[in-house]
């Protein structure tokens, strides 16, 4: 797909000019936390160090930590990741002049790893532009800003390498989010910066970046997310996710052919895509209703389910107490059941 570059603005690149619309709202946050150090064992210390450094103890200890974030509102509402604000107890945000001001974590969602913090006594009027994450296609222009190792005011390039990469393939189970894929720069600090369009507008928060084998691949949460998100948490602190409680693996008519050659199979799979019950956690809403391990669920209301991501996302849309009606394969039966969403317990 051929990249068309936007015209050049007063002698500067399209960069330039979106970076001048954003830069003034991305922040720096630093963090401190007391954590518990561990005792061990004082025979194992090397007695030369004990003599320089004394006897070893336990106790608390001061842990501090780094990472951005981006001014969405002119009351100084910053959006972030969960994990910079993460268990926290001072916050103290740099504006882009070199401000300093203390924060409050108004609240944060584990499950979508998005935060808000609001910054004590916010003078500016500086807020960001947000886009539409929704309206990206792979191969569009993407800007990363943010503090990546400390280096504040940092600005890196590539495009969109990818749209809708489900989380639980990079290794994260306990999260519900489909990320945008970027080879511009992102690394350990630029976490909760803004990833930016070729118009300055804000259109994900940057999140991880993968290590190791594939490296040079980030990935940001949808600004469509980040702000449903944003408004929830700032009404209530919170963010409810509805859940069925099973866990799931992806089925298709291959995967299940070949198991159902296999002489030491046990259960026999229907050789059909959908989402295969793996597990059913006790006195769960999936159990409530009926689900059953092996159970294979190909509809969800009025939509087909060709893999687990497709169900997950159903429900995700579902209203907790209401009811939504599944059909499964069971065996070489067809069931209808009706399984009613709660909210998801201990990710507030």
């Amino acid at each position: 797909m051929a990249i068309s570059e936007p015209a050049e603005q007063d002698g500067h690149s399209f960069v330039a000019e979106a970076v001048r619309k954003v830069a003034p709202s991305v922040v720096r946050i630093d963090t401190e936390r007391d954590v518990l150090r561990q005792p061990f064992d004082p025979t194992l210390v090397d007695p030369l160090l004990r003599d320089l450094f004394g006897e070893p103890g336990f106790g608390p200890e001061r842990e501090r930590g780094q990472g951005s974030g981006v001014v969405i509102d002119k009351e100084g509402l910053v959006l972030t990741n969960a994990h910079v604000v993460d268990r926290v107890d001072e916050v103290t945000v740099t504006l882009s002049d070199g401000e300093q001001s203390n924060g409050r974590v108004v609240g944060t969602d584990s499950v979508t790893d998005l935060a808000l913090v609001l910054i004590d006594n916010y003078s500016s009027a500086t807020q960001a532009p947000l886009g539409d994450s929704g309206a990206l296609e792979v191969g569009d222009w993407a800007i990363a800003l943010g503090t990546p190792y400390g280096l504040e005011r940092t600005v890196t390039l590539g495009i969109i390498s990818s749209l809708d990469r489900n989380i639980s393939s990079l290794g994260f189970s306990d999260k519900r989010l489909e990320l945008i894929q970027t080879d511009a720069a992102i690394n350990p600090g630029n976490s909760g910066g803004p990833l930016v369009n070729s118009r300055g507008e804000v259109i994900g928060i940057n999140t991880l970046v993968r290590s190791g084998p594939g490296a040079g691949l980030g990935f940001a949460i949808p600004i469509n997310l980040a702000r449903k998100v944003s408004e929830q948490l700032q009404i209530n602190g919170e963010v409810v996710h509805p859940y069925l409680g099973v866990q799931l693996i992806a089925l298709t008519p291959r995967i299940a052919k070949e198991h159902n050659n296999d002489p030491n199979s046990l259960v026999k799979l229907p050789e059909r895509s959908g989402a295969l019950v793996q597990s059913v956690l006790p006195d769960s809403p999936a159990e409530n209703g009926g689900l059953k391990r092996g159970d294979l669920v190909v509809l969800a209301s009025d939509q087909t389910v060709s893999d687990p991501q497709t169900l997950l996302k159903k429900v995700d849309q579902a209203e907790i107490g209401a009811p939504l009606l599944l059909k499964v394969i069971r065996g070489e039966k067809e069931v209808a059941l009706t399984v009613t969403p709660e909210a998801l317990p201990g990710f507030s």
